[in-house]
């Protein structure tokens, strides 16, 4: 397969994800996009789990077709070849998050429930490791946003993690989905930038060790 169609699919998987979200949310009866987690949408129970399950047998694969995309176009650049690396290990994991769905609200404390955050502070960690690996890709501007990124999934991601106890208890969460959604559309827009970096001529991305 041609690099260049590698390279596509990361833009593929990032909108492939959000729109996902954007659909299945408004498809969902009684589902707040704006109150409620991403992780609600693949619940246990919920009518929206197929749909889920399905988008994540096409997204997994792009994500993991992208990062040997990064690895192939990244040549001897040491980093940029780990970023790769560590992007398709990513889509691998990402089926590995299938095992573990998160239980409606109200019905929160199980195994799968417990293993459903363990296998998010592993992708969080995982994401900003490669997030701050590549963040050379393309000089000083593309490093300064790559920080951006972090500093919102760790900000965002951190409020998100203060309302887990009203997510189980069942009790409201204001503004939970949209302070969600910056921590985990981030590293997707940062997928969709990067692709398109390494889609343009070869003397855009500046050298690494």
């Amino acid at each position: 397969m041609k690099n260049k169609y590698l390279l596509i699919c990361g833009i593929i998987a990032s909108l492939l994800y959000i729109a996902t979200d954007i659909f299945l949310a408004s498809q969902f009866k009684g589902y707040s996009y704006i109150d409620q987690t991403i992780s609600e949408l693949s619940a246990i129970g919920a009518s929206t789990r197929p749909l889920w399950i399905a988008m994540t047998f096409l997204f997994n694969p792009l994500l993991i077709a992208f990062g040997m995309g990064i690895w192939r176009k990244a040549l001897q650049r040491r980093s940029l070849r780990i970023t790769g690396v560590l992007i398709s290990i990513w889509g691998v994991t990402g089926f590995v998050w299938l095992l573990f769905p998160m239980n409606m609200r109200g019905a929160i404390g199980s195994t799968t429930d417990t293993m459903h955050l363990v296998m998010a502070a592993i992708t969080v960690s995982l994401m900003m490791l490669f997030i701050g690996i590549g963040s050379g890709a393309k000089g000083n501007r593309f490093r300064f946003y790559s920080i951006i990124t972090i500093l919102a999934m760790l900000v965002f991601g951190a409020w998100t993690g203060t309302q887990a106890s009203r997510v189980a208890a069942q009790l409201p969460t204001p503004g939970l989905g949209l302070i969600e959604r910056v921590s985990v559309y981030s590293p997707m827009l940062w997928i969709f930038v990067l692709a398109i970096i390494f889609l343009r001529p070869e003397k855009s991305i500046i050298k690494q060790n």
